[in-house]
């Protein structure tokens, strides 16, 4: 016979009325409080494992029921929602967006105050932030302290608070996120360059000189337009040789994206060449790290290497431009596919987001465009077909048969 550990709990309040209850969770031992507030069950998390201070904030929150006054007692500060969000939430992410999680938290509680209200937040706090945030700069160790920082950083930051207001609604910490619908900042001149075919094919060339890895990730940046976060994820599981396709899983991917697509004949042909040169099946990396081969390579150190091809190939450095320019390389060269398609083979999940963010005009693509260009014909004639010229002379000069 099994027996339940039974959990610590304290009772405050009269029953039917203003009842709270106290207790410790099982698994984590955080604190929590439950009461019955206008007819609903609420559950709150108090956010420590102390069980003097949960008794005492019960028997506060029965005083407060009794008076009808629960909302201010219970309303939970910035330092107790990032404190609940960064226990519970923030160990399941990967290990760079666990840091950032750490780094924004403390961004926001130096600015508001940690025993700020989440509840009082409002869009001057919100446009107060981004504004402090461009003064400030970039704050990251190994970085020039201080330089200017663009709105994609700052947006960064603001999604996070807004994930955990967001949760914390869920958890029934908030009864609504207070800064739902805010605007993102946004760029007036968003820097999106593109790496030109001769540009490609010059780094192309000097790319086994940084590693035997880089011509390879060049290649399958090129040929499927993927980010390189989820390129160098992959596994030679993943690629099937026979059908020619790779399949790129969801928790490898930045937006979750479960799908399968096809590979051409040149990138088909470099892993090939790569996996024989590896000796290395199924569930190996194809680009495992080269200090600790379990694990796959970080996106960072092939910025590095991105950094070292410009150089050798003697191209000069474009700020915005790394491996990023492939993806938008291949979404104007295929610009003239089936929006649905090439939003597919390149793994968006909306085909808004290659239109505004990643395909670029071209003189090429507008010339092309202006000499299919039609012409309106005046109201109630018909416009003549341009593709076929008529064998008959104009009316004016054609001369009748009289019968």
């Amino acid at each position: 016979m099994t027996h339940t550990k039974k959990r610590w709990s304290y009772s405050a309040g009269e029953r039917g009325r203003n009842r709270v209850r106290a207790f410790e969770h099982p698994d984590t031992g955080g604190m929590f409080l439950e009461f019955t507030d206008c007819g609903k069950r609420r559950r709150v998390a108090l956010g420590h494992r102390r069980r003097d201070a949960a008794k005492a904030k019960a028997e506060e929150l029965a005083m407060a029921l009794r008076r009808g006054e629960a909302q201010p007692v219970l309303a939970p500060t910035l330092q107790t929602l990032f404190d609940i969000y960064e226990g519970e939430v923030t160990p399941e992410k990967g290990p760079s967006k666990q840091r950032h999680d750490r780094r924004a938290a403390q961004r926001f509680r130096r600015l508001f105050g940690p025993n700020r209200k989440a509840s009082t937040l409002n869009r001057r706090d919100w446009d107060s932030f981004v504004r402090w945030r461009r003064r400030s700069g970039d704050e990251r160790t190994g970085h020039v302290k201080g330089r200017p920082v663009r709105a994609r950083v700052i947006e960064y930051d603001l999604k996070f608070l807004q994930a955990v207001l967001n949760w914390a609604v869920i958890a029934g910490l908030l009864d609504r996120n207070p800064l739902k619908g805010m605007p993102w900042p946004k760029e007036r001149s968003p820097r999106r360059p593109i790496l030109t075919d001769s540009e490609y094919r010059a780094m192309l060339a000097v790319s086994r000189m940084v590693h035997p890895m880089c011509e390879l990730a060049l290649i399958l940046a090129h040929e499927t337009g993927h980010r390189i976060s989820a390129i160098l994820k992959l596994r030679w599981s993943d690629v099937d040789f026979e059908r020619q396709t790779v399949h790129w899983r969801p928790e490898n991917d930045k937006i979750g994206f479960l799908h399968d697509t096809p590979l051409n004949e040149t990138a088909v042909a470099a892993l090939e060449q790569n996996r024989s040169a590896q000796l290395a099946i199924g569930d190996a990396w194809i680009f495992p790290a080269p200090r600790n081969p379990s694990v796959p390579c970080s996106r960072h150190l092939f910025r590095d290497w991105w950094e070292q091809m410009e150089e050798l190939a003697e191209l000069p450095h474009v700020a915005g431009r790394g491996w990023h320019s492939l993806r938008r390389k291949f979404a104007t060269e295929l610009k003239h596919a089936p929006l649905r398609d090439l939003t597919y083979l390149g793994g968006w999940k909306q085909p808004q987001t290659v239109v505004t963010c990643y395909q670029l005009p071209d003189e090429e693509s507008q010339r092309a465009a202006l000499a299919l260009r039609g012409r309106l014909a005046p109201e109630g004639v018909v416009a003549p077909n341009r593709h076929s010229e008529s064998t008959h002379p104009p009316s004016e000069e054609r001369k009748t048969n009289p019968a």
